[in-house]
């Protein structure tokens, strides 16, 4: 894909600047010590990314239902804790553009101990909310920091790791996401019989990581080349919707938007639609607790092998058919799960289908931000993925409206099938201008 704006010339002038040498490495012992540290940042910055994003999630129905005083059964637990999720992913997608915006002028290393500071310390406020609008206002500012970090964090790798591993490197990415959930899971598993509240405590915990962020991870070459380069014009939001970066905006903000809103119904509705099957309805709160963190750990198990063979796809067809792909194969699986009723015992089953699915949005991760000139990278790859979450906060509680008391089974079964058209709207993108010769090529 080529492009008239300014901001790409430089984005092509900076990239050979800063990726001949880099793309000569072909074993993990020939990459320097600030290429180690940016990829443990971005890496770390993941991990507490889904650390902090499903504490909510896991305790979601219990915890809205103890600051509502009802009965977890009641109607209204289910409005309130979707309108809670909906603000998140609404904070998320403004989050993702603002600290995107950030990242591109202040440079990557600020920008992400910045996301990592914000999510962190707002995920560790939720513990002091007393009604649900308390809530709703902490997980909104929480997720300004994760919705920030994805962007800012795919950008680092992408400009200092070579480009020939971007597959696998965005499977190892996603998978950090996968392993903070499972630490999320855990927390939850071992904290049953304490107050649902106090999960968010373990929230905390990633600020930390920002001390060692500031002292020991470099800007980027490619971004300094760039800065310089453009010293006295940089590209403007606007840019994303001019010349031929237009159409690559578009399409990239319609597989954004309709993958994320299905694949966001599933991961909060599934859950809640776990918690409430007739066979487990019975079960005390702690029981279902438990089972409920044990099938999110199935699912981030099945997920982390999805990335990779995410990534395998992507070295044998490109990105964007591998993509599409995983699309109609996730549509499958959720039709397949959700067409019928199910009981728990048959549940383990069918999980891992999606949860390996999911490796699609691994992709995302390096296949995105090169797509965009290198001044606009954070802003382009986080404004599209994040007006997906803005669909995504939408549809979550849209498709709430198909679900009767406690069985949420068909609202999933519908959500999947967002999945077709996002797939057709792949197969409209390209594969990046500066990989054309390493994956599959784009006709």
């Amino acid at each position: 894909m080529e492009t008239s704006t300014p901001a790409a010339a430089g984005a092509a002038s900076a990239s050979s600047t800063t990726m001949v040498g880099s793309d000569d490495i072909t074993r993990l012992q020939d990459l320097s010590g600030d290429q180690w540290r940016s990829g443990l940042a971005a890496w770390l910055g993941w991990l507490f990314d889904g650390l902090d994003m499903h504490l909510y999630t896991l305790v979601a129905a219990p915890f809205v239902a103890q600051l509502l005083a009802v009965d977890i059964k009641d109607k209204s637990v289910g409005t309130y804790s979707s309108v809670i999720q909906a603000a998140f992913l609404v904070g998320w997608a403004l989050g993702g553009g603002f600290f995107g915006r950030i990242g591109d002028r202040m440079g990557r290393s600020r920008a992400l101990m910045l996301t990592i500071l914000t999510y962190a310390a707002f995920t560790g406020l939720s513990f002091f909310a007393e009604t649900w609008w308390h809530l709703l206002i902490f997980r909104f500012m929480a997720a300004l920091g994760i919705g920030g970090e994805w962007a800012v964090g795919a950008a680092l790798l992408s400009e200092t790791w070579p480009r020939s591993w971007r597959p696998w490197l965005a499977a190892v990415l996603q998978t950090a996401v996968n392993v903070g959930i499972l630490v999320a899971s855990l927390a939850t598993y071992l904290m049953a019989g304490l107050p649902y509240r106090c999960v968010f405590l373990v929230g905390i915990l990633p600020a930390l990581v920002t001390l060692w962020i500031r002292k020991a991870v470099p800007e980027t070459e490619q971004w300094h080349a760039a800065k310089l380069e453009h010293a006295h014009h940089e590209p403007s939001v606007w840019e994303l919707f001019r010349g031929d970066v237009r159409r690559t905006t578009i399409f990239t903000i319609l597989v954004c938007s309709l993958a994320l809103t299905a694949h966001w119904a599933f991961n909060f509705w599934s859950l809640q639609h776990l918690r409430n099957l007739p066979d487990v309805r019975g079960w005390t709160n702690s029981q279902r607790n438990e089972f409920v963190s044990q099938a999110m750990g199935l699912l981030m198990i099945s997920s982390i092998i999805g990335n990779f063979l995410a990534a395998a796809l992507a070295r044998w067809l490109g990105y964007r058919r591998s993509i599409a792909l995983l699309c109609i194969i996730y549509f499958v699986s959720m039709t397949v799960t959700y067409g019928t009723e199910r009981d728990h015992g048959q549940m383990w089953y069918f999980l891992p289908f999606m949860g390996a699915s999911s490796g699609l949005f691994a992709l995302f991760t390096m296949y995105m931000p090169p797509l965009f000139p290198t001044l606009l990278r954070t802003t382009g790859a986080g404004f599209c993925y994040n007006i997906g979450r803005v669909a995504a906060a939408f549809g979550t509680v849209f498709f709430w409206f198909f679900s009767t008391v406690g069985d949420y089974r068909l609202g999933l079964l519908y959500a999947g099938y967002l999945f077709i058209p996002a797939a057709a709207a792949a197969l409209f993108l390209a594969e990046p201008p500066d990989e054309r010769s390493i994956v599959a090529p784009v006709e």
